[in-house]
């Protein structure tokens, strides 16, 4: 209904305010305490949205305070004027046509498989319509045709590479050639080389990673048809699922019989979502036929680890079939920001080149054929924009990824993308997935609470002792009446209320804990013994050694594994009943009567078990405080202490019990059993059954477990924060549990307050929520992806706007593609620098969308690291993998390439003055060799040693992460700073020219002389000025380059006069002119550092 509502504006401002409020008023009421009014229904809702344009929603707080806004706000309303005919085409028209025609030739190319519905015969291939893909999965960029072709697209869609291969092959045109061929293809060969190299390497070690994981083949079904599996690398979550076999194969004499009945699997057809499975199961030659239904619970996708038993399966789905590559996006190329705001610096030295070409052009007179004139000085200038900048930099960058992964304070780092270190210096926004990257998924029992008593983990001997002195007395009594006979079968509520002892409280919430739960023991097959049914049955023993515990919760094992170290151990489990050792060694029998399992609408699960000893019936459960307040009985502490805990980062369940009487239970079963054979609103008649029981039970006690972090997490989720980096928590776990962790975390502080998204279902209650949410100031954000999805269905700007503004966001229950979304959106509607960080397959498409992804090598495997820009071992290591690498890189390439530039500028002045004092003569200044041993030999080392420099420590700036945040302004290269290093160049170009130009006295090859070798000095001396920490290689490079300039001059008859340049005059006029071009920036750097000191200089002194 909401969908389909007209966004009209508002009748009247008092009308509308009138109606918002009485909406508001009647919407938060079921918030306020006592206020006797119940919240409206999900379908109230939806009646009332056909009147939502009474309630617009607020996109400031002056709207929402004074009800003045309208859908005229909204982005669906916002009506914008079409460009038409030529406007419209250039203002970008031309580039949506290129790029959907280069869709439809891709789309053409590729053929994209129309994916369909299967039947999948077992043991008959030959009858299966269906191709399947290729089973084996893929993340390389490039195959052995499209590598070439690929890389070369990389690299010349930078107009700075374009343009150098345009003036390359201008030269191959006499009447345009100003030099020699190689002083223009040697430079663009060596970077092409460099690249192609480079992208090889990695593209080859991408191939055999692929290789590794693709020769990996697992074949695991339980003998008693069901296993449990690891669903990590789809959805996050380490727990065991329990998953079952289909029920008529189970009935075969042997495995080989699976190829000799008729049957075959019809599946639905390849999709996104992995928590759904639709099919059948039929076998046609029994009679009559057998069809069974098949669900998620009989699939085990591609990815998933069998973590008990072995399993013999139909294989449906392959390859890029797979529910795990369907959910990963495919590999791209990513540019760095940097390069990008380099490749725009090039465009504006473009204009300048064209305009100075222009002016000379022009102060020529358009004589002659000014036309190729201007194109010679085209080419004379082509030097402001040096090919040697992209060589530098790819350079730089490989240099800066040698240095992350020598780092011995991060060790293990792999750098996997080499042409984006700098981007780690400039994220604003960290999304990064819960298991296994914040939490190590281990849960430790902490804490007890009995209401008037707690225990810690200091105190859990006292529980045990409890637990040995109840069954003791239980015990002893148990056999001083061995002549009893059977026991009777009364209600223990029946029975007057007495105060009970600790001692037997604390016995009851034990025996509580390990009774409620859907944890199965599982002994593992002693060396050598065999491992059938019968040796399962008979010859398996209870020894603590070899049991495990399997559960679909990491927080069971944790509650069971607790009862067991204070006594109370679980020793077997089946579809009907469990065994519990007591601390004496006596194996207490429980009959399963019914189990009702967690669900994340009810928030609880419960257990009706039959005591075989005393026949007593109890009803146990526990579940989320949120659920279980109104089912106890009447307590002054629970709201209180459940608090407590959640402030101590733990995750709390409130345990409760109820005795049944055979009557009771009877009646109940067979309305049970009645709800569950209903074909209409089976699960609301269902659950209104069970609710029946959920009266007034008994609270028995409280529980808080711990998932133990990261090792460093905590200092590191500060660290980031106060770097300026907002971090967001993308997870597929629950609510609660991404609410606990953000708050042990420290991702959410402790003083800050945190607003939980209400599941919405519709555009109405989306309306309403984001309304709420508005209210709220520095309020960490948490919302479901459910919610998630309806918001970004209909408010996706205003939802964006509002969780940006949040110091912290937590989505949970998210999937894959939801991961990868949320990262695409924040790229599109910040413009900012994003990070994702991960561990599990589930993470792989969330970190390959990002602008730089962090892969984990954990628990949960490898595919996120192999897929990741940057691979780590722990997740405390981001923090200085981005405040001192990404920092230091960042810094260095945009010096580095900011200094290239100048050295191309400072060239290009000296012609343009060199070409307008000879009346403006297309003629090169310097040629050949010089030209080339000026962007190499002569300077290159120098230059190049800058990504040695830093302004800070390491340490300091671990110590002072607040320095990061001048990077996200893009400050240190910026069009300000690009002016000041084209002034300088202009003024030292000047200088240079006009000073050789005035002390030369006879010959024109004195000035070549004195200008070019005072242009050497002064390149060395202004990477001198630059640098702010000197190293020793830095002194190395100067003094080599200097020395190779000096020897060469021996063997530059062609350019030099060596008569001239050994005489004094040489010296003192080059020196002359060196110290005018250099020792004003010099005073000006000294006065500077005095006046205006940097932020970081207080640090370093």
């Amino acid at each position: 209904m909401a969908d389909q509502i007209p966004l009209y504006p508002v009748r009247s401002a008092a009308a509308a305010a009138a109606a918002a409020n009485r909406k508001r008023a009647a919407y938060y009421s079921a918030a306020g305490p006592g206020s006797g009014a119940e919240r409206p229904s999900r379908y109230q809702l939806e009646d009332e949205s056909a009147h939502l344009d009474e309630m617009p929603l607020m996109m400031s707080e002056e709207g929402f305070e004074n009800d003045e806004s309208d859908y005229h706000t909204l982005p669906r309303a916002r009506v914008t004027q079409r460009k038409r005919g030529l406007e419209w085409f250039v203002c970008g028209g031309w580039k949506f046509l290129c790029t959907s025609c280069c869709d439809w030739l891709i789309n053409i190319c590729q053929r994209k498989r129309e994916l369909k519905a299967r039947t999948v015969w077992l043991g008959y291939p030959e009858k299966c319509e269906e191709k399947h893909p290729r089973n084996s999965i893929k993340n390389q960029k490039y195959n052995v045709f499209t590598f070439i072709p690929g890389v070369l697209h990389e690299q010349f869609k930078f107009f700075l590479n374009l343009y150098f291969l345009v003036v390359s092959c201008s030269q191959f045109v006499p009447a345009l050639k100003i030099g020699y061929l190689y002083t223009y293809w040697a430079p663009l060969g060596f970077v092409l080389a460099v690249t192609i190299t480079r992208e090889a390497i990695d593209e080859f070690r991408r191939f055999q990673r692929d290789k590794e994981v693709n020769s990996q083949l697992y074949s695991k079904l339980t003998i008693r048809g069901s296993c449990f599996i690891r669903t990590d690398q789809l959805d996050g979550e380490t727990d065991w699922k329990l998953k079952v076999a289909v029920s008529c194969t189970q009935r075969l004499p042997a495995l080989g019989d699976l190829f000799s009945i008729n049957a075959y699997v019809y599946a639905q057809k390849p999709q996104l979502d992995i928590h759904s499975f639709e099919g059948t199961f039929t076998r046609e030659d029994s009679d009559p036929p057998i069809h069974e239904s098949l669900s998620i619970e009989n699939t085990l996708w591609a990815g998933t680890v069998v973590a008990s038993g072995t399993v013999i399966g139909v294989v449906i789905y392959t390859g890029k079939e797979t529910r795990s590559v369907m959910n990963t996006s495919n590999p791209k190329s990513k540019a760095g920001l940097l390069d990008l705001e380099l490749n725009q610096l090039t465009k504006a030295l473009f204009l300048a080149l064209v305009a100075l070409s222009v002016v000379m052009v022009t102060l020529q007179g358009f004589v002659g054929p000014w036309y190729r004139n201007l194109l010679r000085f085209l080419l004379l200038f082509s030097y402001i924009i040096p090919i040697s900048l992209r060589v530098n930099l790819d350079m730089g960058k490989a240099a800066y990824g040698w240095m992350i992964m020598r780092d011995e304070s991060i060790p293990g780092t792999v750098v996997r993308t080499s042409t984006i270190p700098e981007e780690l210096g400039r994220l604003v926004y960290l999304l990064t997935d819960k298991t296994g990257t914040l939490t190590q998924n281990e849960m430790v029992f902490k804490r007890l609470h009995l209401g008037t008593v707690s225990y810690g983990p200091d105190t859990m001997d006292e529980i045990q002792n409890h637990v040995v002195d109840s069954y003791s007395q239980t015990h002893s009594q148990a056999g001083g009446n061995t002549t009893s006979s059977t026991p009777p079968r009364k209600a223990q509520s029946s029975a007057p209320k007495v105060r009970k002892s600790v001692s037997s409280r604390v016995h009851e919430a034990v025996k509580a804990v390990a009774l409620c739960h859907n944890v199965t023991p599982v002994y593992e097959s002693r060396a050598g013994a065999a491992t059938d049914a019968e040796f399962a049955e008979v010859d398996q023993d209870f020894s603590d050694e070899n049991r495990t515990y399997q559960a679909s919760s990491p927080d069971e094992v944790a509650l069971v594994q607790w009862t067991e170290s204070v006594g109370l151990t679980l020793v077997n489990r089946d579809l009907t009943s469990m065994q519990l050792r007591t601390p004496s060694g006596q194996v207490l029998t429980y009959c399963l009567l019914q189990t009702f399992p967690f669900t994340s609408e009810s928030k609880r699960m419960g257990v009706i078990v039959r005591d075989e000893s005393t026949a007593e019936i109890t009803f146990y459960m526990k579940g989320a405080d949120t659920a279980m307040s109104t089912i106890v009985q009447y307590n002054d502490w629970l709201e209180e202490e459940c608090g407590n805990m959640a402030r101590e980062g733990l995750r709390t369940l409130v345990v409760a019990k109820k005795s049944l009487t055979e009557e009771q239970y009877q009646d109940f079963e067979s309305r049970y059993n009645q709800a569950r054979l209903s074909l209409h609103d089976r699960a609301l008649k269902v659950a209104a059954v069970v609710e029946s029981l959920e009266r007034e039970m008994e609270l028995l006690c409280l529980t808080g477990v711990e998932d133990q972090l990261q090792a460093g997490v905590r200092p590191t989720l500060e660290m980031l924060r106060n770097a300026g980096i907002k971090i967001w928590m993308l997870t597929g776990d629950k609510l609660e549990t991404a609410t606990c962790i953000a708050k042990s975390s420290h991702l959410v502080s402790r003083t800050q307050d945190t607003h939980i998204f209400r599941p919405v279902t519709s555009r109405g209650e989306a309306h309403l929520e984001l309304n709420a949410f508005r209210r709220k100031h520095d309020c960490a954000l948490v919302i479901s992806g459910d919610s998630l999805e309806v918001c970004l269905k209909y408010y996706e700007h205003e939802f964006m706007e509002l969780a940006c503004q949040c110091p912290a966001v937590v989505c949970c229950r998210c999937s894959p593609t939801q991961k990868a979304r949320i990262v695409s959106l924040l790229r599109q509607h910040t413009g900012r620098r994003t990070c994702a960080i991960g561990d599990g397959g589930n993470d792989v498409s969330m970190i390959q969308a990002a602008d730089c992804g962090i892969g984990i090598e954990g628990k949960e495997g490898r595919q996120a690291s192999l897929a990741a820009d940057f691979s780590i071992t722990q997740f405390r290591h981001v923090g200085r993998l981005l405040v001192v690498h990404g920092r230091s890189s960042y810094k260095r390439s945009a010096a580095l390439g900011q200094f290239v530039m100048h050295r191309g500028l400072i060239i290009s002045t000296m012609q343009a003055v060199f070409s307008s004092v000879f009346y403006f003569a297309s003629v090169p200044l310097y040629q050949g060799f010089l030209m080339v041993g000026y962007a190499t030999v002569y300077t290159m080392f120098p230059v190049f040693s800058l990504v040695l420099d830093e302004d800070v420590r390491p340490d300091t700036a671990m110590l002072y992460p607040e320095l990061y945040k001048d990077l996200t302004k893009g400050r240190s290269l910026s069009f300000k700073t690009f002016l000041v290093w084209v002034l300088i160049s202009v003024y030292q170009g000047g200088i240079l020219m006009y000073g050789a130009l005035v002390l030369f006295e006879s010959e024109f090859v004195h000035v070549v002389a004195i200008s070019f070798t005072a242009l050497i000095l002064t390149e060395l001396l202004m990477v001198a000025l630059t640098v702010r920490t000197w190293h020793w290689l830095m002194v190395v490079a100067q003094f080599l380059s200097l020395g190779c300039y000096v020897a060469s001059l021996a063997f530059l008859n062609e350019y030099f006069d060596v008569a001239f340049i050994t005489t004094v005059t040489f010296v003192w006029k080059v020196s002359a002119i060196t110290v005018v071009s250099c020792l004003p920036l010099y005073t000006l750097k000294f006065l500077r550092r005095k006046l205006s000191p940097p932020s970081y200089s207080k640090l370093t002194s």
